[in-house]
């Protein structure tokens, strides 16, 4: 059997992996429609925030995070870096983040920041799915399957359709819950038809739910690190590697398959879950 690592994570020293992706086309769009102001959701520890923050000091946009939680001082490291590019941080309770993608809720937004272009949470939309399709054009070897760490779904999306139904995709959820990304990944292909046979979702290794781990997911990301001198972080790259290697060694695939896994970064994670890791 062959593993292989896709290095997403050497795109780009700040808007790397498969946040520039993501944000390739919708960065274009926005200038095209002349939207000089981006808003967009995540979490504290959100790569996709730190990412755009990164993004429009690069090209120039001024841009609003709506972020799930209370203000809480000091900011930890993502959302310090967000506000020293220049981006806008509008904290919203849990509740209320449940309806980031109702028009209504959307309106209340303008009404306070002004017009501004709408990127869904994580990227995940139809340009950020063509951004990442382009992903697969980029192999030339053949194999069997490509596997992805999954969030919001746009990622693993982008495969599927760059696949066109040949190889296999898989995505591990970071995410406690189960068979609740498959709808949104139907959505972002175009309908449950489309490529109905070529991917799957793992939710076996979620390690507790978003951004939560163990003392077993953080020893394995350090020996991943001093075996193969690759950096992971808990949140997403650890829990897809540690649920592959598992689903290796215990016969999932067969014998000769040839597995190509993204490496989608994600470590200016690593800063502000440190406290997090050293208690395990």
């Amino acid at each position: 059997m062959e593993l292989f690592i896709k290095r997403e994570d050497l795109i780009h020293p700040l808007v790397s992996g498969n946040k520039w992706r993501k944000l390739k086309y919708n960065l274009i769009e926005a200038k095209q429609r002349d939207q000089n102001t981006i808003l967009s959701f995540g979490g504290a520890y959100s790569n996709h925030i730190y990412a755009l923050a990164a993004a429009g000091s690069i090209f120039h946009f001024k841009t609003i995070g709506v972020i799930r939680g209370e203000l809480t001082m000091p900011l930890n490291p993502t959302l310090q870096y967000a506000t020293q590019c220049g981006m806008q941080l509008h904290y919203i309770d849990r509740d209320k983040y449940r309806q980031k993608e109702e028009k209504d809720f959307l309106e209340d937004l303008r009404n306070i920041h002004g017009e501004f272009y709408y990127l869904p949470e994580g990227g995940s939309n139809e340009l950020g799915v063509k951004g990442c399709a382009e992903i697969i054009k980029e192999i030339d070897m053949e194999f069997d399957y490509i596997t992805t760490a999954c969030g919001s779904g746009g990622t693993l999306a982008g495969l599927i359709t760059g696949l066109k139904g040949e190889k296999k995709a898989m995505g591990f959820s970071a995410l406690k819950g189960k068979d609740f990304l498959n709808g949104k990944i139907e959505e972002l292909i175009g309908g449950a038809d489309n490529y109905a046979h070529n991917w799957a979702i793992n939710y076996d290794y979620h390690f507790g739910g978003y951004a939560k781990l163990t003392r077993e997911l953080v020893q394995f990301m350090n020996d991943f690190e001093i075996k193969f001198k690759i950096k992971l972080e808990p949140v997403y790259t650890a829990k897809m590697f540690f649920g592959l290697f598992d689903l290796i060694k215990n016969g999932f695939f067969k014998m000769g398959t040839r597995i190509i896994a993204l490496h989608t970064r994600g470590l200016q994670g690593l800063e502000g879950m440190k406290e997090k890791m050293r208690k395990v």
